[in-house]
């Protein structure tokens, strides 16, 4: 158990994902990887002089499970005398792909609580195996380096403390200390994506191919999201630089220098600031407008792509709404 708690206090530094006195909402489902959560962080709750408060949304759709799940909470707020907030939503918030949905209103309520209680943290407690799950899925659906790189140890306000601990582990630690935990049973429907590829897919390249394919899957994440991090940073200095409003951009020849990917990264982030979002850029619309700036006729050239006007006349690049 000490190696346990001390692999995760060392991730926890070299992420800088506390500092002493933080105040950290924690989100409890009641599963194993949120009790083992909520009990490590009380654990060193005395060490860090932590805050702790418990969020828990009950989603009302499991019936009896669903009020089972959140009885659990409020007895596990006694046993380590934490205050418990709890979110029954409405259900017609739930729209559209349901995993989605409830993932959404999940850290809607998190944030919002979090930023009523002036407290610095929400802690969840996604795993190794989550995120390599998460990577893995996101291959199987086509994605880029932001999406390879999928969940990070601290993102804003979220930090993950046990992304680098195995599910093995946790069930272990539960076990050794005779924790009182729930399992969801639609965790089990193989309907669901992630389920597939956490019961049927990871455990097939285990047995076939590698069975350190969580471990590798998960470096692989750490590795992208450092190179998609040195992207991004060059891309956004460069977006900054030319977009001086919200309404148009402005350079010149000078953005062939940058290296194609930034070059990429960079008209994403153009995008994000003329338009407000990435959701309708695709890859066939950045290269699109990279072939209009680097082309070398002297006239004039305009183009509509992706809802933007793009206009170079000599080595002078326009992009507006």
């Amino acid at each position: 158990m000490a190696r346990f708690i001390k692999n995760i206090q060392n991730f926890s530094a070299q992420y800088s994902l506390w500092e002493k006195g933080s105040k950290i909402l924690v989100g409890v489902s009641g599963g194993p990887d949120s009790v083992c959560l909520l009990d490590v962080l009380s654990f060193l709750a005395k060490k860090y002089d932590f805050e702790l408060q418990i969020a828990h949304v009950n989603y009302g759709l499991r019936g009896q499970d669903s009020r089972d799940d959140e009885k659990l909470i409020k007895e596990l707020g006694k046993k380590y005398k934490l205050k418990v907030n709890i979110l029954r939503p409405r259900k017609d918030l739930y729209k559209g792909n349901i995993e989605n949905s409830l993932r959404n209103v999940r850290y809607a309520y998190f944030e919002d609580l979090r930023n009523k209680l002036q407290f610095d943290f929400i802690a969840v407690a996604h795993n190794q195996n989550d995120q390599a799950e998460t990577v893995l899925m996101k291959m199987l659906r086509g994605t880029g380096l932001n999406g390879l790189a999928a969940m990070r140890p601290k993102s804003t306000s979220v930090i993950r403390p046990l992304l680098q601990i195995t599910k093995v582990e946790i069930l272990a630690y539960l076990k050794e200390k005779n924790l009182t935990y729930r399992m969801d049973k639609s965790n089990q429907q193989l309907d669901i994506l992630r389920n597939k590829v956490r019961h049927e897919v990871i455990p097939y390249f285990e047995k076939k191919f590698n069975a350190a394919i969580v471990k590798n899957l998960s470096d692989l994440a750490y590795s992208v999201a450092d190179d998609y991090d040195f992207i991004q940073k060059n891309a956004e200095r460069f977006a900054l630089s030319v977009c001086m409003d919200k309404q148009a951009c402005f350079f010149d020849n000078d953005f062939l220098v940058l290296h194609e990917s930034v070059q990429r990264q960079a008209l994403r982030q153009i995008f994000l600031k003329l338009q407000g979002q990435f959701a309708d850029i695709e890859y066939s619309h950045i290269e699109e407008i990279r072939k209009v700036i680097k082309s070398g006729k002297n006239k004039t050239k305009i183009a509509n792509i992706g809802g933007l006007k793009i206009s170079k006349k000599g080595a002078k690049i326009e992009i507006f709404c």
